[in-house]
């Protein structure tokens, strides 16, 4: 496929950012080309807002999976793009624009050019939040499809056009969502005795948490944990009856995750004591740890050298991604796909440089093919 319709694709879905599990129009796009497209070795099944595309190998021993998530976040965009968001308070923040065309890329490429192998492209929601990737498994459709090995990339603002990043190993941590609230009793600021102030017990509570990391964790153990928002109160000569902190956990392996939740939890009836109070705590959405298959990375090294491309080692991250649930239960990989932008993820004028598409679909065809003529 050519540079200006990976282009021409890659701007049609920019302009349409959906957030998780309501991706109906994209998902709309992504049927309409799949269609377009498809031949008679071609199968197509939905799961919600998702797409599963099964291309029939020459002669199949296995099945290989590639995904693409197909959310974005609700950010209002400040790129000042000809293509900007036409959804209000939505972006492709996180590249999933990218993600998708380069799919549909490789998607047409094998079904141009077979191999020998079935593939298995799985377009997942929602992985932004609540998470799409665990549940989709757990789906018949997917159970019907499962890959042998998968693999998918994201884009990487920091790196150049044409370098490329991975590592064996531990790639994203597991992460958590972090929600605590507390529930006291209200009243005049000039009565406190008749109160349970929840603006001092949260405040409290972020002190301490502080600690948990630093003294009650191995030091060998990475983990964060961040309080990231804290509301409280409606008034200023009211005490607060309630309080919430919303914050996130990140860890890089899933016991210390386990001993961190722990922690809170028993802090948490400590201050329901201590502060006369009632403490609720939501973990919302949890990713599991992105950890790489090494023979499947030292084949991936091996095919991005062979491209002319640039193969550089990742170092682990904190950061979060639903790829990891598929596999934990499928070898594979992740990887860095470099886009030169001097906006990070996650930023409202995040602006890849749209040579990378080109790139991205070439070294996922070609290891698509090179994974087919390999006996795993």
């Amino acid at each position: 496929m050519e540079l200006a319709e990976l282009k021409e694709i890659r701007r049609d879905l920019h302009r349409i950012p959906e957030l998780g599990f309501q991706e109906w129009k994209t998902q709309e796009y992504l049927l309409r080309f799949i269609h377009d497209i498809a031949t008679d070795r071609v199968e197509i099944q939905t799961w919600k807002t998702g797409i599963l595309v099964k291309v029939s190998g020459l002669n199949p021993k296995k099945k290989i999976g590639y995904r693409a998530d197909i959310d974005g976040l609700p950010i209002e965009e400040l790129t000042g793009s000809a293509f900007a968001s036409t959804h209000e308070g939505k972006m492709h923040a996180c590249g999933h624009d990218f993600h998708m065309t380069i799919a549909l890329g490789a998607l047409k490429y094998v079904i141009e050019h077979p191999i020998q192998d079935d593939v298995v492209f799985v377009f997942q929601p929602a992985e932004e939040g609540p998470g799409g990737a665990f549940p989709m498994m757990q789906s018949e459709e997917f159970q019907r499809w499962k890959p042998d090995c998968i693999f998918a990339l994201h884009v990487a603002p920091e790196y150049s056009v044409g370098t490329i990043a991975s590592k064996p190993g531990l790639l994203f941590a597991n992460t958590s969502e972090l929600y605590i609230d507390f529930i006291g009793k209200g009243g005049h600021a000039a009565f406190p005795h008749l109160t349970k102030d929840m603006a001092v017990a949260a405040g409290s509570f972020i002190s301490q948490v502080q600690h948990v990391v630093s003294r009650s964790m191995d030091p060998q153990d990475s983990a964060v944990v961040t309080i990231g928002k804290m509301s409280s109160g409606h008034v200023q000569n009211a005490i607060a009856e309630t309080a919430r902190l919303e914050g996130t956990i990140r860890t890089l392996n899933p016991e210390a995750m386990t001993r961190i939740k722990q922690k809170l939890e028993k802090m948490a009836q400590g201050f329901e004591i201590s502060h006369d109070c009632e403490i609720k705590l939501d973990y919302g959405s949890n990713y599991y740890q992105v950890y790489n298959d090494s023979d499947y990375v030292q084949l991936f090294k091996a095919v991005v050298e062979q491209s002319k491309f640039t193969y550089l080692g990742a170092k682990k991250a904190m950061t979060g991604e639903d790829f990891g649930f598929m596999l934990k239960e499928i070898p594979g990989f992740m990887f860095w796909l470099g886009v030169d932008s001097p906006y990070g993820l996650h930023n409202a004028k995040l602006s890849p440089k749209e040579e990378a598409l080109g790139v991205g679909v070439k070294i996922v065809s070609q290891m698509l093919k090179t994974i087919s003529s390999k006996e795993y």
